[in-house]
């Protein structure tokens, strides 16, 4: 007889509070296979009470209990914010430490009128007046892809949970911090949605409703940003992670901010504000097209080369690659002792010397007083010997590296000539076959 598939385990995020307590319950009595977890976040001095309290109760209906204390380091974005982060931290590391692939949350239908009037307040978009989802993935407060987080409540009331909880004698904690109302979730709590339910009682399903249509809108504003940044990732017949700016131009503004939003999100960069997007679009249309457009956001630099727009990755600075200064880039002399690589943090990356069927012979450049450097101006290469010799920013021109990543790219030398410039090649002058004893120089950068 064929062995019955056995379900795989499920995790609630519990916290002790009413709603997860009642989650807990009802998970239970339907025969879930489930594991409880709870974080706890050392700012109330009532905290270890309640992580007793929760391992007792999973000790008393036999769910497996496992708890994570963390401590909220950075609170540049607000105390709200910083512990939600690394209550979903946590929650995510105990999900891949037990193998568990679905995360349950108590979130309830309150708590979704709760989160539309916040991003009403903050003046969000359609995306962030959809609210919650019953059911989405999570990566960057999980730290994984594979997890699911579940809201199995979002449509039940906090009263119909309170009931629940009366008429079963459901223990939970009390967490005081819900009562203060400098934070702005509990302002709304306790304020604004007991005026809204006076006056129009059944809000909360109305609200729910709302968002339910914002999310249909987002998801045909989704489906444009896709389809449209195909097409300007692919337009001019090239392909890759720049859109063309002619592109761009062609489209109104509203779809073209949908476009970048998208964009930006796909690329998992901070979606920009609304004031931040037009300055930027204003900047790139307007600039002249040998213009070295240059627009920093908090995750990127947005840039312009040869008639497309780069979002280019935060890197850190290196302290003599700035374009403007050629004349003060320092240079550091060393030796090849035969070793695969050579890292030269001071210039952003790694050298490395592959044995190849035509390169320099190793036992030469073993005897080289070698140099490395960010190019001076004036360098000139000649990668082959049926090329002719020319300055550096010809060939980067003729590769189409762009002037930003130009400047990080280091030189190798020997006195009195070039020998390997990255992103180009070597020199040929000394390039010429060596049975298994040849070299080329390649950089990685970091």
């Amino acid at each position: 007889m064929a062995a019955l598939p056995v379900a795989p385990p499920l995790a609630i995020a519990y916290s002790g509070g009413l709603d997860s307590s009642v989650l807990l319950h009802l998970s239970h009595a339907a025969g879930l296979p489930l594991h409880a977890f709870h974080v706890h976040h050392g700012l109330s001095p009532n905290a270890d009470a309640w992580e007793a309290h929760c391992a007792a109760e999973c000790a008393r209906l036999r769910v497996p209990f496992m708890a994570r204390r963390v401590t909220l380091a950075d609170r540049k974005a607000g105390t709200e914010a910083s512990a939600r982060q690394a209550r979903y931290a946590a929650l995510g590391e105990l999900c891949r430490e037990h193998g568990i692939t679905s995360l349950l949350t108590a979130h309830h239908l309150d708590d979704q009128a709760e989160t539309i009037l916040l991003q009403l307040a903050r003046g969000a978009g359609p995306a962030g007046l959809s609210g919650m989802d019953a059911f989405n993935h999570a990566p960057g407060l999980l730290g994984s892809a594979d997890i699911l987080l579940a809201r199995p409540l979002l449509q039940a009331s906090r009263a119909q949970l309170e009931a629940y909880a009366a008429q079963h004698g459901i223990a939970h904690v009390d967490d005081e911090s819900n009562l203060d109302t400098r934070y702005a979730r509990n302002a709304l709590r306790h304020t604004v949605m007991p005026a809204l339910a006076a006056a129009f009682p059944g809000f909360q399903e109305r609200f729910a409703r709302s968002a339910a249509h914002a999310r249909s809108a987002q998801r045909l504003l989704t489906e444009l940003a896709q389809e449209d940044l195909a097409k300007g990732l692919q337009d001019g017949g090239l392909q890759g992670d720049s859109i063309a700016v002619d592109y761009l131009r062609g489209l109104g503004e509203d779809r073209r901010n949908n476009l970048l939003r998208h964009w930006f999100g796909v690329r998992d960069i901070r979606i920009p504000s609304a004031a931040w997007l037009a300055e930027m679009t204003a900047q790139l249309l307007a600039a002249r097209e040998d213009a070295q457009l240059l627009v920093t956001h908090p995750d990127c630099d947005v840039r312009r080369h040869r008639g497309r727009l780069h979002l280019v990755p935060k890197r850190r600075a290196l302290p003599g690659a700035q374009e403007d200064a050629y004349d003060e880039r320092p240079s550091q002399h060393f030796r090849w002792n035969g070793e695969a690589s050579i890292a030269f943090p001071d210039y952003g990356g790694t050298l490395h010397f592959d044995v190849v069927e035509e390169g320099v012979p190793a036992a030469w450049l073993k005897e080289q007083m070698l140099t490395i450097s960010f190019r001076r101006g004036g360098e000139r290469l000649k990668p082959a010997r049926n090329r002719p010799s020319r300055d550096l920013k010809h060939h980067y021109q003729a590769l189409g590296i762009p002037a930003w990543e130009r400047a990080r790219l280091p030189v190798v030398a020997i006195p009195g000539r070039l020998l390997f410039a990255a992103g180009i090649g070597m020199d040929c002058h000394y390039v010429h076959a060596e049975l298994n004893s040849a070299i080329q120089l390649r950089w990685v950068a970091e």
